[in-house]
């Protein structure tokens, strides 16, 4: 057994529509999709392998980075290539594939990660496809192939607002998941964590460590267990995984690419619950029937770190779940002077405090235009490192690389500090601000 953490820093944002623990069997995907723009780091042209029209197995590769071609990236089921988007100068935004009835798998052989080499293995996940579940810290990249990590690390629990129970998400697939731990154990060149949340049951995993997390959002956030467990330091190499991840390597080491995974819905919604789906599904057939009302964003993710896609967009690579929120596009009149309606907020100016269980109901109104970027001392509050948010933002905006590295430039990355964004005065992006900051970094090699 590992490590017990008790977190005290962070803010819990209660909205209402948190996913029920049940199944929701009357909403299907046709299409699903795999985009390059959630892989951060990728060349915004990849090299598409397909055409569309064409015919695809779960496990064929569709695209591979031009500038690392031996990590591919594959299709999450079977089907017709139907489209493929372009963005802007030619950018490819999404390959989109047309689910046969019958879900075919490509042959990927078997491997068993507990005799074969690691050469071996990280052969087998570059050609099998499942190379870009893995990322690298520092800048949340695809894993360099020629590294060895100092440890990796996975988060069992997710502490966002309306995200799923990824305990009840994976509890099916206990052997999977047993068998994907095996294969990140023959991966890392120190220790494989798997951190808990209260209340959640350790799981048996031999020569796994399982430490135990506590505390208010972002407890948990795999940065967050990162810091608090071995920080990351100038020169350092670790890798995270998303749990349903590692239960989908399980399953490749025995012979096929399948993501079939839990994705949560919640929020404005007339249902809340999980939908048996697999990765890149599409959100259409959930938001043709089940929205509770017309005017709302719906979001791939959860409402702080999430993608806008629209009524008939794909969820992410990376994500877990579906969020809808109300449009916040209706202004109150004089919001600034009058008593408001009660929302989830950090500061004691609203009676929240007084219920710290209630859920709201909200909108994606940010209640304020962008103004100075002032110290408040807010941030240190919310956020359960040792660094200071607000100073680290302030060296990217004038460039300071030095200053950079000496506030944790490589400790975090945007899902740390969307807690910080949510309770800033200021309106500050600062999610946006840090990726750019990371972005910088990188091109300085």
């Amino acid at each position: 057994m590992g490590r017990t953490i008790k977190l005290k820093k962070g803010f819990d944002i209660k909205i209402v529509g948190s996913p029920k623990e049940e199944i929701l069997t009357n909403f299907t995907s046709t299409t699903f999709s795999v985009k390059p723009t959630d892989f951060k780091g990728l060349s915004p042209i990849p090299k598409v392998t397909v055409a569309v029209g064409d015919e695809v197995k779960a496990g064929d590769t569709i695209f591979f980075d031009k500038k690392r071609p031996e990590i591919k990236h594959a299709s999450p089921v079977s089907g017709e290539i139907v489209d493929i988007k372009r963005g802007d100068r030619r950018a490819i935004a999404e390959i989109v594939i047309l689910a046969d009835g019958k879900q075919v798998y490509k042959d990927l052989g078997s491997i068993n990660p507990s005799t074969a080499s690691r050469a071996d293995l990280v052969q087998f996940l570059l050609d099998s496809g499942c190379w870009p579940f893995l990322r690298q810290r520092p800048f949340n990249l695809i894993a360099e192939v020629g590294e060895t990590p100092k440890n990796i690390f996975v988060s069992g629990f997710d502490t966002s607002p309306l995200a799923p129970n990824l305990a009840y998400a994976v509890k099916e697939n206990a052997n999977d998941l047993a068998t994907g731990f095996e294969v990140l154990k023959k991966l890392s060149g120190g220790k494989v964590h798997y951190n808990t949340g209260p209340g959640q049951s350790a799981p048996s995993l031999s020569g796994v460590e399982v430490n135990s997390f506590s505390g208010p959002h972002p407890a948990g956030n795999v940065g967050i267990q990162i810091h608090h467990l071995d920080p990351i330091n100038k020169g350092d190499i670790v890798w995270t995984i998303n749990v349903q991840d590692v239960v989908a390597l399980g399953r490749a080491v025995q012979g096929r690419f399948d993501t079939e995974r839990l994705i949560s819905v919640g929020g404005s919604v007339k249902q809340t619950g999980y939908v048996r789906t697999y990765m890149g599904a599409s959100v259409a057939d959930i938001a043709k029937s089940n929205l509770s009302a017309d005017n709302v964003r719906i979001i791939s993710g959860n409402p702080l770190t999430g993608t806008g896609i629209g009524k008939e967009g794909h969820i992410g690579f990376f994500d877990n779940g579906i969020s809808v929120l109300d449009e916040g596009n209706q202004y109150e009149l004089f919001g600034w002077l009058i008593p408001s309606y009660a929302r989830p907020s950090l500061s004691r100016s609203f009676p929240g405090f007084l219920r710290p269980n209630k859920q709201y109901k909200v909108n994606t109104n940010t209640n304020g235009e962008p103004r100075a970027f002032v110290n408040t001392g807010l941030y240190q509050r919310v956020l359960p490192m040792d660094l200071y948010p607000m100073q680290l933002l302030k060296s990217i905006l004038y460039n300071d690389f030095d200053q950079m590295e000496g506030l944790g430039i490589y400790e975090v990355v945007e899902e740390d500090l969307a807690i910080c964004e949510f309770v800033c005065p200021s309106k500050t992006r600062m999610q946006e601000i840090l990726a750019q900051g990371m972005d910088a970094v990188i091109e300085q090699g």
